[in-house]
């Protein structure tokens, strides 16, 4: 295979090998690569069970990330999160339902899975609608996302087209 230039690092306590799977359940175009254990040095230096997991590399959607068992010294934060690009208003519904849970529905189209990871589920849409040149239009639809939680296509448009009945 081809080396990935850059490669998503994910740092988790004890999680990576079920939020992989997690993660795998989810996307349809993924899949467990490899997986390393710590050995007795890593025991000794980690403070990890040698035999435990210790990385687990991993592809969705032919993106490559590596989740590391790395311990309880780092957490996730919005600062960083993955955006799926979703063309369909059902396809946003499925990543927000899978994603969301267990995890934490946060607002405009963000979501904290149960391991801490944040997520954007974002219609393709979106982008288009906030380009235009009106700027009346782009910002009813800023004002409609702001009022969302999960984002939705229908309600967005209603927004663009200027029609009041805007969902939430």
């Amino acid at each position: 295979m081809k080396l990935q230039k850059i490669t998503p690092f994910l740092w988790f306590d004890n999680q990576a090998e079920q939020a992989v799977k997690f993660y795998a359940s989810i996307f349809k175009k993924s899949k467990v690569l490899k997986i390393a254990r710590y050995d007795k040095a890593g025991e000794k230096a980690a403070g990890r069970p040698a035999g435990s997991v210790m990385t687990v590399e991993f592809e969705i959607e032919g993106q490559r990330f590596i989740a590391l068992n790395g311990g309880p010294i780092f957490k996730f934060t919005e600062a960083v999160s993955f955006v799926v690009n979703c063309k369909t208003q059902a396809e946003v519904d499925y990543y927000w339902k899978k994603l969301s849970a267990g995890g934490k529905e946060v607002q405009c189209g963000w979501l904290r899975d149960k391991y801490g990871l944040s997520w954007q589920i974002v219609p393709a849409i979106l982008g288009e609608l906030m380009a235009t040149k009106d700027t009346a239009r782009s910002q009813r639809v800023m004002q409609a996302m702001l009022g969302m939680v999960k984002l939705d296509i229908a309600g967005l448009k209603q927004a663009y087209k200027g029609d009041n009945k805007t969902k939430k």
